[in-house]
């Protein structure tokens, strides 16, 4: 009499392959990194260098920039990303007209406005990077518990398709998928400190081109 052949678990097959998926999903959060919290390719700095976006005058020769109104006015839509790059021209042009014989120290006072603003969003931007690694972190390990106590389940021989393992299951490939979304949004959020400092740098070129 033959013995039938062992009947293939979809269960144990599912839960390999949300570990491979976890595995794949997260390679950036197993490599070694000289700061083990920051997830980005890119490399953390924790201030943009004024010498990288700004050649003109000294920003302390020109006062505090919150004392001018219309300066700190237009720094602030400047700063904000809301503010297309092609309008930055125009408004800076008409900053200019009415800014009387002081106009290249008051520019000056406005690019100190946008560069302040600009590094205080990219410091809260960079902070917000961090607790998502620290979550996705924490994620991993939570699949990497789950992962085990579905194989734990599936390994008894009394083993069978029964509620507690496919709720586990179920867990697992939720999870999984959490983790996978959670890493593609990463990727496009570790660009905007990167895309600050380049907003930043062709607002301070435009601004020195009027203040030589």
């Amino acid at each position: 009499m033959k013995t039938a052949s062992p009947r293939p678990n979809p269960f144990r097959r599912s839960a390999a392959l949300a570990v491979l998926a976890l595995v794949m999903a997260g390679p950036a959060l197993a490599q070694p990194k000289s700061d083990p919290e920051w997830p980005c390719p890119q490399r953390r700095t924790p201030d943009i260098s004024l010498a990288v976006v700004w050649t003109g005058p000294d920003l302390a020769s020109a006062g505090v920039w919150t004392d001018d109104l219309e300066a700190s006015t237009l720094a602030v839509k400047l700063a904000s990303r809301r503010t297309p790059l092609d309008q930055v021209d125009g408004l800076i042009d008409a900053f200019a007209k009415e800014a009387g014989p002081d106009v290249k120290v008051r520019l000056v006072r406005v690019f100190a406005g946008v560069y302040e603003i600009t590094s205080l969003e990219r410091a809260k931007v960079m902070d917000g990077i961090t607790r998502y690694a620290r979550g996705q972190n924490r994620l991993a390990e939570r699949l990497r518990d789950e992962g085990d106590a579905l194989s734990k389940a599936k390994d008894s021989p009394e083993a069978a398709d029964t509620r507690e393992t496919q709720e586990l299951e179920q867990k697992l490939n939720w999870d999984t998928r959490i983790f996978e979304e959670r890493a593609r949004s990463l990727i496009y959020v570790c660009e905007t400190p990167v895309l600050l400092e380049q907003r930043l740098f062709e607002i301070g070129r435009r601004i020195q081109d009027r203040v030589k």
